[in-house]
This record gives C-alpha cells, structure tokens and sequence, in this order.
C-alpha cells in the first residue's frame, strides 16, 4: 500500500500489520490461538490508530492518537518477545525488526508534535 501523501509511518504500520495477520495465521496452524489473537489484536491496531491520528481534530488529539498507537506497539512488543524466548514457536525476528523502526518513527513524530504545540 501506498498513501496518497507517501506517509512513512501509514506505510510502515500498513506493511507490518499484514505481516502481522501473516504470522498469526501461522500462529493458529500451530493451534496457538490464545498469543494469535492477542497479538493479531494488538499488531493491527497500531496502524489503525495512526490512520485515525491523520484525520485529528486537534494537535492533542493527533497526539493522544499516536501515543495509543505507541502503547499497542509495546503490547505487540511483549508478545513477540514471548514467541521469540518460548519454544516452538515460529521466528518472528523480522517483525521485531519492523516494529523496532515504527516505534522509533513514531517516538520522533509524538517529540516534535509536542515540542510543536507548546
């Protein structure tokens, strides 16, 4: 997907979200439903609520957004690190890899807003 604006973090998230659906189906052949929906839960919605925050009704607003967004990418931090450090479980090296960048991009974007709206 590309946004019509080339939006880095809308892109990123967008792309890590269907790896995301990608790595919890896998999740689900292994009969490991309880971390897939968790993750699946968590991993999507990061993207989601960057997608809501282009479309705030206020700087705080897109601020609050993108700090929701940053929570569910600690949560989906904490399940992947589970599968890394669990046995049996698929790699999930690469995704870790991709959230590590949104996280470091969205970190940037919330310093600047605030540093903005002061």
């Amino acid at each position: 997907m590309k946004t019509e604006n080339n939006n880095l973090i809308l892109d990123l998230s967008f792309k890590f979200a269907l790896k995301v659906i990608d790595f919890c189906e896998a999740l689900e052949m292994q009969k490991k439903f309880s971390l897939a929906r968790q993750l699946f839960r968590a991993g999507t919605s990061i993207g989601a609520n960057i997608c809501e925050a282009q479309r705030a009704e206020s700087r705080s607003d897109f601020i609050h957004k993108l700090k929701i967004s940053d929570k569910e990418s600690e949560e989906t931090k904490y399940w992947l690190q589970l599968c890394k450090f669990s046995n049996k479980y698929p790699d999930c090296d690469e995704l870790i890899a991709d959230l590590l960048a949104i996280k470091r991009i969205l970190g940037k974007i919330i310093y600047t807003s605030r540093m903005n709206h002061s």
